[in-house]
């Protein structure tokens, strides 16, 4: 069988029409013959091209209103038959039935139909039939056939038709295995509608499949030695404006830095290396924000990532451009602000967007995969409870409801140490609560950063009152924890005996 394989006749039935006009046009100077139905058949027509309907082939007209239009053996059996066999011929031509070498579909909207708050019934008829039986025929005769699963890959072939009289075998073959990936995302799409709607009065009910789809190989993984592949839409989160290419840890990094941001209203600005954040503020204008994160740790600031939650201006990128980093991803850049960003070449500059994250977490574990609910609570005054005899003060509670959302985002086992809406500095994921709360106190003595006064969070509760005496004589006069220890009794007793207040959140925030 020749590998290069001419096209000379086109089945097209597409929902989506854009772009259409153009690969129609190129491969009807080529000598393309089309067949098509319904709305795709007159927008063939409309460029003033010559067009056969479906209908005249197969003897039959849509029915069921739509639901059936290209199901029929003359269209499949063109579309499967394989043109090398002399018993797949024989078949052919005793039925009449002509090869076609192009298959272009398009599926009916399901997802959107979904997200747009239609009824079920105006939903269930969104699941593409015909669509999808004509992707899985000509992909699995890829040998004969050549399948465009979606608009995106117009270009690949007009690309090929402008250089070639055929597609090559390996073309038709990852055509056909995007058409799978397209076929199989779909489907995946219809169980999880339908699985939830099953499931809609189980609140507990969590989608247990788990989908990898829009493949986009990354340079490595978490080292040089590994191989890293990153499976989703990029460009749903953010926008990238300059820079080289994103790694797998650049990616950790900003899914860590993003949720984090996340968590608060105020401006914010944070600097993260390695999943935690070194340094972190909130105030009323950018660059304070700027200029106290960076003062919390200078040192790790270095080939950091950073992270704010409000446009970037000029005089804030000034300030920001004196240090090496790596990545900064902020909603907008203001005028001249990118200007000044990309002096350095293969600094990344991202612009965020808006969009929910999903509300499942998937993570590889023992040859198999772990899934939980995202940890998405963030936890306000309202929610704290005051235990000891000593109440917080307006600006502490501001100050521990800070520390709680930056500890809920630090790797466990975590304390956070935060003074005037600034991390002062953070123990991460220690082994032992009390070696995560003396690294944090050191850390902070290392810049210069007083304790005084300041607020101690924690992931988890304290199993012991030792962590609080050591806080105490560094300085710390607040803490809020989640609470829940047998021993929750001896540090209320050390809180009250040495006039420190404390609030229980009744929320464990472990990240592992």
């Amino acid at each position: 069988m020749d590998t290069i394989k001419p096209i000379k006749k086109a089945l097209i039935s597409v929902y989506f029409k854009d772009g259409l006009d153009t690969i129609i046009k190129k491969l009807d100077q080529k000598g393309v013959e089309f067949y098509s139905t319904g709305g795709t058949y007159e927008f063939i027509k409309a460029l003033g091209v010559k067009c056969n309907r479906i209908e005249d082939v197969t003897g039959y007209p849509s029915i069921l209103g739509g639901r059936v239009k290209t199901l029929h053996p003359k269209i499949f059996g063109g579309i499967l038959g394989r043109t090398d066999l002399e018993s797949d011929l024989n078949d052919m031509s005793e039925y009449s039935i002509e090869a076609f070498d192009l298959v272009v579909v398009n599926l009916y909207p399901f997802e959107e139909t979904v997200k747009s708050g239609a009824t079920h019934e105006e939903i269930i008829e969104k699941i593409d039939i015909g669509g999808i039986s004509l992707i899985r025929a000509a992909a699995k005769n890829y040998k004969h056939v050549v399948c465009i699963s979606s608009p995106e890959q117009y270009n690949s072939l007009g690309e090929i038709a402008d250089r070639a009289e055929g597609t090559t075998i390996d073309e038709r073959l990852k055509f056909a295995c995007q058409a799978f990936e397209k076929s199989s995302s779909y489907d995946t799409a219809i169980f999880r509608y339908l699985n939830n709607h099953i499931n809609k009065t189980d609140d507990s009910a969590i989608d247990k499949t788990v989908y990898l789809t829009n493949a986009v190989p990354l340079r490595y993984g978490e080292n040089p030695h590994q191989k890293g592949v990153f499976y989703g839409k990029l460009d749903d989160v953010f926008t990238q404006l300059h820079g080289k290419e994103l790694s797998y840890n650049n990616l950790l990094d900003l899914e860590a830095g993003i949720a984090l941001i996340r968590d608060f209203n105020e401006t914010t600005f944070a600097i993260l290396k390695h999943n935690n954040a070194c340094g972190i503020a909130s105030r009323s204008n950018l660059i304070d924000a700027w200029i106290a994160a960076l003062e919390v740790d200078p040192l790790s600031a270095y080939g950091g990532v950073l992270v704010t939650n409000t446009p970037i201006d000029e005089e804030a990128a000034l300030e920001i451009n004196k240090i090496f980093f790596e990545i900064i991803l902020a909603p907008a850049y203001e005028k001249n602000v990118l200007d000044i960003l990309k002096t350095k070449k293969n600094r990344i500059i991202l612009q965020s967007k808006s969009f929910d994250f999903q509300a499942e977490q998937y993570r590889s574990a023992l040859n198999g995969v772990l899934l939980q609910e995202k940890d998405l609570r963030t936890e306000s005054i309202d929610d704290l409870k005051v235990i000891t005899q000593t109440i917080p003060g307006p600006s502490q509670m501001e100050d521990l409801i800070f520390a709680n959302k930056v500890v809920k985002h630090t790797k466990s086992n975590a304390i956070v140490l935060a003074s005037g809406k600034r991390l002062l500095a953070s123990g991460t994921g220690q082994t032992s609560r009390v070696d995560a709360l003396k690294q944090a106190i050191e850390k902070a003595g290392t810049f210069g950063l007083s304790l005084k006064d300041a607020v101690m969070a924690s992931d988890a509760f304290f199993p012991f009152a030792d962590s609080i005496e050591i806080a105490h004589h560094a300085g710390i006069t607040s803490v809020i924890q989640p609470g829940g220890s047998v021993r929750d009794n001896e540090t209320i007793d050390y809180c009250n005996k040495n006039h420190i207040s404390m609030v229980f959140t009744g929320i464990r925030h472990f990240k592992h």
